[in-house]
């Protein structure tokens, strides 16, 4: 028989049972049901909550969602046992004084402070956790949406301890404090798996840590859920049919250029495909795809393993990276020999991609005859719905996106509901190149850069043209455009006046 003394539902009866408490109510308490539980779980719900109960029965997936939402506040997959105050603040009250910390030999609260700070970066949606030691402080700040924010700033005596902890986990060597170090650690928070990334680097007031939070629910989207405009989508799906070829996603780090590889390889991965890729590093675990590690330390670069997944019969080749003028000829070679190649490349835009190849020592009529579609792309904050303002657009403004003056734009205002910052999650914005007859001529003679964005461009089209059209309508602000796409005055112009 199922029983419980706590007058909430804990975290570990929630998981086990599969019942959430979702709102308590006055007079009819609602909770969700994970489909196939124990019926006597609702049974003792009722009981503990006092009250009618109202059930939702929920997925196993979308139940580990709604498990996560509900209890992120409590920190990670633990004992009941653990006594974790919500909040960071409370955890760092929780910290001994810095003189007894260093002597002490009870890591708790230090613990705690490390599954408080993730758990509360997973429940904001960051992307990145930065430990950052300076003589003064130690600062804890979080990547959310692209842009850092501080968190915490700690006495810099907790620094040693902190960054041995994070190591622990990472199984790093703990005494090592000379030379950087990368490792992972492998995490849950209810029912949402993830992979943390974790990265030490020496500096003068102690190590600094980086920690990368991937989703490995993110490695499930498709393309329709990358935020593409119908005829990007179009011209994605319809290189993703092509038999052989090279497709190319370029843009800066953070851009999203892997999840947009990894939505490709969804739709590819039908089971009857041989996909292979080769990472640095795998950042998610895709079923039915067969991962290979680089590592510079033995040897296995990019190229070396470009060149070994080849001798193994395979249809579709993803490697994360076109880096130097070796990787790119087998790559060129591979979508010769009728394979398949996707890969990235670090431009601004999407024709810069042909140059940059061109100056990796690729000849123009190889490059004609294999790139298949060349896609740059960007993430743009969306405005937060709730307090976003428009405003008349004055002649700077105008000038600077392209736009007629007193043209209504977007600003963002903050809220508590975005969390004072005026925004509220990411969108992709894309410029996309199918590379058809008269684009692959262009290549073949060499041709600039203007002139190919001419011909398979149409106004608008551009990564400019996309973000001024996202600020028009209200999806994201005027800053966002500008720092995302390189304004040009002559596209501005053609396309303002389209």
């Amino acid at each position: 028989m199922i029983t419980l003394v706590d007058p909430t539902l804990p975290y570990g009866f929630a998981k086990r049972h599969g019942v959430i408490l979702i709102d308590a109510g006055d007079a009819v308490a609602r909770v969700a049901l994970r489909q196939g539980a124990d019926p006597l779980a609702v049974v003792e719900a009722r009981r503990v909550i006092g009250r009618p109960l109202s059930i939702e029965v929920l997925e196993r997936a979308a139940f580990d969602r709604r498990l996560s939402e509900v209890y992120a506040d409590d920190g990670f997959s633990r004992g009941d046992d653990l006594d974790m105050p919500s909040g960071l603040d409370g955890l760092v009250d929780d910290i001994p004084a810095a003189a007894d910390l260093l002597d002490t030999t009870d890591d708790a609260p230090i613990i705690r402070l490390i599954n408080g700070v993730i758990a509360e970066a997973v429940r904001v949606g960051a992307s990145d956790i930065h430990i950052e030691p300076y003589e003064q402080a130690l600062v804890v700040r979080l990547r959310v949406d692209g842009v850092l924010r501080e968190v915490l700033n700690l006495n810099p005596r907790v620094t040693p301890l902190l960054v041995s902890r994070v190591k622990v986990m990472a199984r790093l060597d703990i005494a090592e404090r000379r030379v950087p170090q990368d490792g992972r650690i492998p995490l849950t928070l209810g029912g949402k798996t993830l992979d943390v990334r974790v990265s030490t680097l020496p500096s003068r007031a102690g190590e600094r840590v980086v920690l990368r939070i991937l989703d490995k629910d993110q490695a499930g989207l498709g393309l329709k859920d990358l935020g593409m405009g119908d005829r990007a989508l179009s011209a994605f799906e319809g290189a993703l049919r092509e038999p052989n070829g090279i497709i190319l996603v370029t843009g800066p780090t953070g851009s999203g250029k892997t999840t947009s590889l990894y939505a490709g390889l969804q739709r590819l991965n039908d089971g009857q495909r041989n996909i292979l890729t080769v990472e640095d590093p795998v950042e998610y675990a895709v079923d039915g795809v067969g991962q290979t590690q680089v590592n510079a330390k033995v040897g296995m670069t990019f190229a070396a393993g470009l060149r070994a997944i080849l001798r193994q019969d395979p249809d579709v080749v993803m490697v994360g990276e076109i880096r130097d003028a070796e990787t790119a000829g087998i790559a060129v070679q591979a979508a010769l020999t009728g394979h398949l190649v996707l890969s990235t490349v670090h431009t601004n835009d999407a024709a810069g991609a042909v140059t940059r190849l061109r100056d990796m020592g690729v000849e123009p009529f190889l490059l004609a005859s294999t790139l298949r579609l060349i896609a740059a792309q960007r993430l743009v904050r969306r405005l937060c719905p709730t307090c976003r303002r428009a405003e008349p657009a004055d002649a700077a403004t105008a000038k600077l996106i392209g736009v007629k003056t007193g043209q209504t734009v977007w600003r963002p205002q903050g809220c508590a509901e975005c969390n004072q910052t005026g925004y509220v999650g990411r969108i992709g914005v894309y410029e996309v190149i199918r590379v058809d007859d008269a684009a692959r001529r262009l290549i073949a003679e060499d041709a600039g850069e203007d002139a190919l964005v001419a011909a398979a461009l149409k106004p608008g089209e551009s990564l400019s043209g996309q973000a001024r059209a996202l600020v028009l309508e209200g999806v994201t602000s005027v800053e966002e455009a500008v720092r995302v796409s390189r304004q040009e005055t002559a596209d501005d112009g053609r396309e303002a006046a389209a």
